[in-house]
């Protein structure tokens, strides 16, 4: 089947664009992407019905069926969202997540604490963002739900713990993929004796993104500087509307299970860190089998690269949910409870898989439309050397925007960035790498047909679109800030100069912030 390419032409835009906009003024998620689809097929197979409805056809079973076989990375991911659905629901009909809840409230004195628990859990679990944002979840929503925090802000200190963190951490998924992909362009131009993973952790203060929005959810956290939509979730919250029930229930809730009274703190982190560890022993071990079927020495950075995380997230949930069922049936749950907390976990993550099914299709339809080569594309003309770092930071952040993935922005603007660096400024070559990192983590946050973002609504067990629309805010914020930055960093040559300008301009934003915040509350 013959598509038409739309690599140079701004109608490759279309879908992702109308999708999202029609996201964000309807809430309707899946009427939105579903029209996406269709118009980036139509589009594709120049409007023939027939070969529109066959691609459509091909691309929706691509998603499970492949000319190589089973894909089983999606259907890990989906495995592993029923499976930590159940455990989720087994850890609610225990009564571990009430003794949780329970225990924080004598421990844990107020919702800064709450709020603060949630980031360093988010900093602790930084093995791979999917992991972080529905486990973390999972642990925090007791703590937070008990002191009314919104699960918009839930959904948000997930986010933007999780991306960030993974972002600047080598020893992550996305550590090693940034690592790998560094490492074949630095050998591609003739850096060859550099050091990847020294080169990984030299862009690590030049990400100003990833650092400025920890910092600014920090000060969220502390202050509660609560801005736009999200003040009205917070509010909501104050008056026991943790999210909008007009909606109905959002993905990964839990309504109306039974709850055991025996219920003790241990059933709920002993599942959770049994997951977490067998997660990361089933990613090790799958990297370290790759590594030695290609007879390369065994390292724990070589073995992230090469790791297989669907299928160790997946079997890593499969032991953590056993823990689950023996320790219900050791406290004594009645079997009844065990099942219907099964059933009910399981049906409780099928509106966010449906969301993640419609947001994998559109993307494989902006992939055959190249929208991401069409934004790549924009970045050539003669610009001077000095704006190039906040070039490609603005050029990342729309590609990841319009196309939904911060790894598929990687891979397309990360060669380019380095290209541009060769034929303009050698210097600016890791500057304009790691404001591709940047900028793909802003236009992730941003995008409500990112992956990321629909499992951090998730997690927090939130409608979606409340989430994008409340973060959406912060996150421009400090893109404002890092734009910035990096075109100090271009003019001057110097990653100091270009933190100390985002931290000025961050301390002012903090400040007028507070300032918007008191002047709301009175």
């Amino acid at each position: 089947m013959t598509v038409v390419s739309y690599a140079d032409s701004a109608l490759s835009l279309l879908p992702p664009v109308v999708a999202i906009v029609l996201a964000i003024f309807t809430r309707r998620v899946l009427l939105s992407l579903g029209l996406g689809i269709v118009i980036g097929v139509l589009l594709l197979n120049q409007f023939s019905p027939v070969a529109s409805g066959e691609f459509l056809f091909n691309s929706v079973k691509g998603l499970f069926w492949s000319e190589d076989g089973v894909n089983s990375w999606n259907l890990y991911i989906l495995g592993f969202l029923i499976v930590l659905g159940m455990i989720t629901a087994l850890i609610t009909v225990s009564g571990s997540a009430r003794a949780f809840a329970d225990w924080a409230r004598l421990h844990i004195r107020n919702k800064r604490d709450a709020k603060l628990l949630t980031m360093f859990l988010g900093c602790v679990v930084f093995i791979d963002d999917y992991f972080n944002s529905l486990v973390v979840g999972s642990v925090a929503r007791p703590v937070t739900d008990r002191y009314y925090i919104s699960r918009a802000k839930l959904a948000y200190l997930l986010d933007s713990t999780a991306a960030p963190v993974c972002v600047i951490s080598p020893v992550s998924s996305w550590g090693a993929y940034i690592i790998a992909l560094i490492g074949g362009i630095l050998t591609a131009h003739g850096f060859a004796d550099s050091g990847h993973l020294s080169v990984f952790i030299q862009m690590i203060p030049m990400n100003f993104y990833a650092i400025f929005s920890l910092l600014l959810l920090l000060c969220v956290a502390f202050m509660g500087l609560d801005i736009g939509p999200m003040r009205e979730h917070e509010l909501n919250a104050q008056r026991g509307n943790l999210y909008d029930e007009n909606k109905g229930l959002p993905p990964g809730a839990n309504a109306d299970l039974p709850e055991a009274e025996t219920g003790k703190i241990l059933g709920l982190f002993l599942p959770i860190t049994v997951l977490v560890f067998a997660t990361l022993y089933f990613m090790i071990d799958s990297g370290a089998q790759v590594l030695a079927k290609e007879g390369i020495e065994f390292n724990i950075i070589s073995a992230f690269e090469k790791t297989d995380v669907s299928s160790s997230l997946f079997f890593g949930a499969l032991i953590g949910l056993a823990v689950a069922l023996v320790l219900n049936l050791v406290q004594g749950v009645e079997k009844s409870m065990v099942v219907k907390g099964v059933v009910q976990g399981a049906r409780s993550m099928l509106p966010a898989i449906y969301i993640l099914l419609f947001a994998w299709t559109i993307a494989g339809v902006i992939g055959q439309l190249e929208t991401g080569k069409f934004m790549a594309s924009l970045a050539t003309g003669n610009i001077p050397f000095a704006f190039l770092p906040a070039l490609m930071f603005v050029l990342a952040g729309l590609t990841a925007f319009s196309t939904g993935t911060s790894w598929g922005t990687f891979g397309i603007m990360l060669p380019i960035a380095a290209d541009m660096a060769m034929g303009s400024h050698t210097a600016m070559m890791l500057p304009m790498l790691a404001s591709v990192l940047a900028g793909a983590v802003f236009g992730d946050h941003c995008s409500p047909i990112s992956d990321t973002t629909i499992l951090s609504s998730t997690g927090a067990s939130c409608h979606h679109i409340d989430h994008v629309v409340t973060q959406l805010p912060y996150a421009v914020i400090v893109a404002l800030i890092s734009m910035v930055g990096y075109v100090v960093l271009g003019f001057t040559e110097s990653v100091n100069a270009g933190l100390l300008t985002c931290s000025v301009l961050f301390v002012l934003s903090i400040v007028w912030l507070r300032f918007k915040s008191q002047s709301n509350a009175k």
